[in-house]
């Protein structure tokens, strides 16, 4: 019975040795979740693993690794680098993968995928995570702000009121002041009332004269501004306790009622 818990200790082990010097990494769901398996050589076979057409995420440790869809690297083969793969949809390989090698450094292959990115908070091999309470989580939303333009309008502008009288208009004006005053006044009176009729007409003229001048649009840039405001929230910022300990992280979604950390508190997503 010893002997049987030692030998299985020992495999245990050795497991946890070589998760912990794998270069590559294939998890079961899309962002590094569910079941995983890791390897540090080729395998030609995933299904011996039980893994084959089963990976939907991987992370590169180091170097560069060749991805096929069939076994013994047959079908087609992409070469993936040291990064993080969230998902294997973009490739057309999720749950497709089905050998691994590392790749030949003398030869040129012709699909290399993009280099993946940096996720820090990516679950590792055979990791072991816990369940934190959070414990707060607040919605930061962008400040709002003003957004401003020109447009080209056509606007009505008064043409400048030029400061010599409108001759047109006090001649016309005065004539018919003239003709009025002809025909009001009689005798002595009939001079007065004539010279009086022509400078009132001479000022009615005039005023006529300006306020028939017709209004022309002009073009000009106008700027027009207005607030904006998002409520859409730019990210959360997340407090959550682990062993006594108060932890924040700050998250581009929603959490639940408890998050995913590993044994030193870090998440774990």
């Amino acid at each position: 019975m010893k002997k049987h818990l030692k030998s299985a200790l020992a495999a245990s082990l050795m497991v946890l040795a070589g998760v912990a010097s794998a270069q590559i990494t294939f998890y079961e769901g899309d962002g590094f979740r569910g079941r995983a398996f890791a390897t540090e050589t080729q395998v030609r076979n995933l299904n011996r693993s039980d893994f084959s057409d089963t990976a939907s995420s991987l992370v590169v440790e180091r170097g560069r690794w060749e991805i096929c869809d069939q076994p013994r690297f047959e079908g087609r083969c992409v070469i993936v680098r040291r990064g993080n793969y969230e998902s294997l949809q973009a490739m057309g390989l999720e749950n497709r993968i089905s050998s691994v090698r590392p790749a030949d450094a003398s030869r040129n292959y012709s699909e290399v995928a993009p280099s993946g990115g940096d996720y820090q908070y990516r679950r590792r091999g055979n990791e072991r995570t816990f369940e934190a309470p959070v414990t707060s989580s607040k919605a930061i939303v962008a400040a709002a702000n003003e957004r401003c333009w020109i447009e080209r309008q056509q606007v009505s502008q008064q043409p400048p009121v030029q400061n010599r009288p409108n001759i047109g208009g006090a001649v016309i004006g005065g004539l018919l002041g003239g003709v009025l005053g002809h025909q009001v006044g009689g005798g002595t009176g009939k001079d007065i009332a004539t010279v009086g009729g022509a400078v009132a007409g001479a000022a009615i003229g005039s005023t006529v004269g300006r306020n028939n001048t017709p209004v022309q649009p002009v073009a000009q840039d106008v700027r027009r501004c207005e607030t904006t405001a998002s409520t859409t929230p730019t990210y959360w910022d997340v407090s959550y306790n682990f062993r006594g300990i108060e932890h924040r992280v700050q998250m581009t979604a929603e959490p639940g009622r408890t998050i995913a950390v590993n044994g030193k508190g870090e998440p774990r997503l």
